[in-house]
């Protein structure tokens, strides 16, 4: 009876999810429904294959001890470098993470360098495009944006800025901010458990396509529908792409832990202000109330969604990273579906930041087009939301 109710839920909140976008669209008469009918339908299928089959388990399984193996190769080059030094009882977070992202960097830039990262990111935007309808550029740049940042993402296609109107530019930056780097996800796996993260990569990208082509939709005739992609690794050699891809990953890691240091740092100072004034109400609290209902609708257990909204909520104004270390705290004491449905929903790049982030790097390629993407930068980061949220809707009917 109870998961009859949870599939019942989620349903609802597919339609309150993909409601909001159909009221936030900009041009309703030409959403491509069969696309987004045959995208929620291979989520659907997806994530049944993932969590409910034994060979879809083991997938997980499998990419996950990749991931792992990785994970303890990186460790020995950060032992190496901090040899002898003690760094605490449970570690500190910037050396047990945070520096296993200059590993994970070189080897995304070494397959880059190696053309293995460019072929599969090329074909299976080509199939995705084929399967949903979706132009080229728009389908390559939603697989590319699993691999990569948000802003390298986009200066793959700065080639065809010329030809993205304001709609196919909402496309492409929602794909941007709605997935995650995989230079990172190692970062992830660190703090949350692997198969929710594992899994919330697919889905957040067909979620992100779903959302924005709702909200902005596109019809591109064949004959432009062309895509012609900028090289993205820039090494001359093997071991150049190694030291780009460690030095990228240097910078990224450092990046981090400022952000962390700042946005961690800033919420303390607001929930200090909160408290004074009404009487220990926090930030993440007033956020915990306002997402609730639609936490109810997602399948989070009522006595848990407050908790988990204010995660959620966390995550929005500041990032993804502080999020992850609050929720990583509350893990014995919530259920698993709740583990689930929030871990799916914090791995992406959906908050405040991002917008800048996204507008800078179109602001470089395009001046004209970064202002544009500046007038809807709120939208871009709520049709962002929305595609989370629908990730973890659709993660939590098979929970």
């Amino acid at each position: 009876m109870n998961n009859v109710i949870g599939v019942l839920l989620g349903i609802a909140a597919v339609a309150v999810i993909l409601g909001i976008a159909f009221l936030m669209s900009n041009d309703r008469k030409n959403i491509n429904y069969k696309g987004v009918g045959i995208m929620l339908a291979v989520q659907l299928v997806l994530t049944a294959f993932m969590f409910n089959t034994t060979i879809g388990q083991q997938i997980i399984k499998g990419i996950s001890w990749v991931f792992n193996r990785l994970i303890d190769y990186g460790t020995e080059g950060v032992n190496f470098v901090l040899g002898g030094v003690q760094v605490g009882d449970n570690g500190v977070f910037f050396f047990n993470v945070l520096l296993l992202i200059i590993f994970f960097a070189t080897i995304l830039s070494v397959l880059t360098y190696l053309k293995i990262l460019p072929f599969i990111i090329k074909y299976l935007g080509w199939g995705l495009s084929k399967i949903t309808g979706l132009p080229k550029v728009e389908s390559f740049n939603a697989v590319n944006s699993i691999f990569f940042g948000q802003s390298e993402a986009l200066i793959a296609i700065k080639s065809q800025f010329h030809n993205l109107n304001d709609n196919r530019l909402y496309i492409v930056s929602a794909s941007a901010m709605g997935s995650v780097s995989a230079s990172i996800v190692g970062a992830y796996l660190g703090i949350l458990p692997d198969q929710y993260i594992l899994v919330a990569l697919p889905l957040n990208m067909f979620s992100a396509l779903i959302v924005s082509s709702i909200i902005a939709p596109v019809n591109v005739p064949k004959e432009e529908d062309e895509v012609d992609i900028q090289d993205v690794s820039n090494a001359k050699s093997f071991f150049e792409a190694m030291g780009n891809g460690a030095l990228d990953g240097g910078k990224i890691a450092l990046i981090v832990a400022s952000m962390l240091i700042a946005f961690i740092a800033s919420l303390e100072l607001v929930n200090a202000v909160f408290g004074a004034i009404f009487n220990g109400f926090t930030l993440q609290q007033l956020l915990g109330y306002i997402i609730a209902p639609i936490g109810l609708l997602m399948g989070i257990p009522a006595a848990e969604v407050v908790d988990a909204g204010a995660i959620m909520g966390t995550k929005i104004v500041t990032n993804e990273f502080v999020a992850m270390l609050e929720f990583q705290g509350m893990l014995e004491g919530v259920s698993e579906k709740t583990v689930g449905i929030v871990t799916v929903f914090l791995t992406s790049f959906a908050n405040f930041s991002s917008i800048g982030i996204i507008a800078g790097t179109v602001q470089g390629i395009d001046a004209e087009k970064g202002g544009r993407v500046s007038g809807f930068g709120l939208k871009l980061l709520i049709g962002a939301t929305l595609g989370s949220m629908l990730s973890a809707t659709i993660a939590g009917i098979f929970l």
